[in-house]
């Protein structure tokens, strides 16, 4: 469980990074509750420009949001920093391929009558989970654990075809308000909560 006493002063550079760490999630949940309100806004009728333009918008900036959380997390065992690294560089070369299929548009496949450019953002979203499920085991967070396996699963039953978009729409509004709420309950502990016993840290 997450370390909540003092174990030593905090530095300037803790406090950043904690920050830093927080700002991603914080990021991460405005972003999918607007990627929820543009999806929705999408099926009554939204220009298809605007549309794809805004998801390409919300995709790269989730990417970022994402990075910012899975660079600056405080884990006690190194390599499990360093796994959640390695799926963040896989998730970019899905990016890549994405940006490459679908000609510079990354939502192109996402949004439109093609659903498997989905596929391609489950790495993303297991590194959002992992930072979702670190939290709920340290912190009680349930609605972490619940993200980690809601994420993934969405967009591979998305991709896959077997969700209609309704259904999806639906799994897409879950998945944002369990962050919003996850966001909520994180982002307001006291900093030394992401920091615990540093002597305790592997490399």
């Amino acid at each position: 469980m997450g370390d909540k006493d003092y174990f030593q002063p905090l530095t300037r550079e803790d406090r950043i990074t904690v920050i830093i760490y927080r700002a991603g999630i914080l990021i991460s949940a405005l972003l999918l509750a607007c990627t929820a309100a543009v999806a929705v806004w999408g099926i009554t009728g939204a220009d298809p420009s605007v549309l794809r333009l805004g998801s390409d918008i919300l995709i790269l900036s989730i990417y970022f949001s994402t990075g910012l959380s899975v660079f600056f997390i405080h884990l006690y065992i190194g390599k499990f920093h360093r796994a959640l690294k390695k799926a963040y560089y896989l998730a970019a070369a899905c990016l890549a391929v994405l940006f490459l299929l679908g000609k510079g548009s990354p939502s192109a496949l996402i949004t439109g009558a093609a659903t498997s450019g989905a596929m391609l953002l489950i790495p993303l979203s297991l590194c959002l989970g992992f930072v979702t499920a670190k939290e709920a085991f340290c912190f009680r967070l349930t609605e972490g654990y619940l993200l980690a396996l809601l994420m993934p699963a969405s967009l591979f039953f998305y991709g896959t075809g077997l969700l209609d978009v309704r259904k999806a729409l639906i799994l897409l509004s879950v998945n944002a308000g369990l962050f919003v709420i996850f966001t909520l309950r994180k982002i307001f502990m006291p900093i030394h909560y992401d920091i615990g016993d540093k002597s305790a840290y592997q490399p």
